[in-house]
């Protein structure tokens, strides 16, 4: 079965994944809120039939979260589930969030709905779908020089923590209430963090965490 979150009149996603499975049983849901009841209801239902997929577009925003909060929610209610983001969005700050999230792939839109369909089969074989301008991105950002062998020591066991929760989207204050401590302590361990990793933002931290093995 495969859960499809898009807020879109021409089931783009749905008519992808039809065609690369036929015959696959598809839910589709255009809000993360209803997505989020959806699998609270599953979560609560042994009958449910297994999930094995879930094609998410990242534009999605509501009282309920984003589409980010939809993968990190499979990741944890439906583990056995592959998230895969299809999105009109190319920048690092979406890729790398979302993969830190949880998705296995990241296929944009703007590629032809066969040839996405045709990428979207390699699930099957253990290869990431991932459209070729943003393999491409990844194996850049990948080859880029290493800035300072010497950050994964310096870092502290509390700022990996922090660290951790900035990657997987969570707020200062939810940080904060995580870990028992003030968000002014935990702001503190941000500021440490960003010069540590000689980066000035959530979305470059991010980047650094994954690609040193940080988080």
């Amino acid at each position: 079965m495969c859960l499809v979150i898009e807020d879109s009149a021409t089931q783009f996603l749905s008519n992808v994944v039809t065609s690369a499975f036929p015959g696959i049983s598809v839910h589709s849901t255009p809000s993360v809120k209803q997505a989020q009841s959806w699998l609270h209801e599953r979560s609560t239902n042994v009958k449910s039939k297994p999930l094995y997929l879930a094609l998410v577009d990242l534009s999605l925003s509501d009282g309920a979260g984003s589409g980010l909060d939809v993968i990190r929610s499979l990741k944890e209610k439906e583990p056995h589930a592959q998230s895969v983001v299809v999105t009109i969005y190319e920048e690092d700050k979406y890729l790398f969030e979302a993969l830190s999230a949880g998705a296995v792939g990241y296929l944009l839109k703007k590629d032809d709905p066969s040839f996405l369909s045709d990428i979207l089969k390699r699930i099957c074989n253990n290869e990431p779908p991932l459209s070729p301008s943003i393999a491409n991105r990844l194996i850049e950002y990948f080859r880029e020089p290493e800035k300072d062998s010497t950050i994964k020591t310096e870092l502290t066991i509390r700022e990996r923590e922090t660290l951790a929760h900035l990657a997987r989207g969570l707020t200062v204050a939810e940080a904060a209430g995580r870990m028992g401590l003030s968000a002014q302590t935990v702001a503190g361990y941000v500021k440490v963090i960003y010069q540590k990793l000689h980066v000035s933002n959530r979305a470059e931290a991010t980047r650094e965490a994954i690609r040193r093995g940080l988080v």
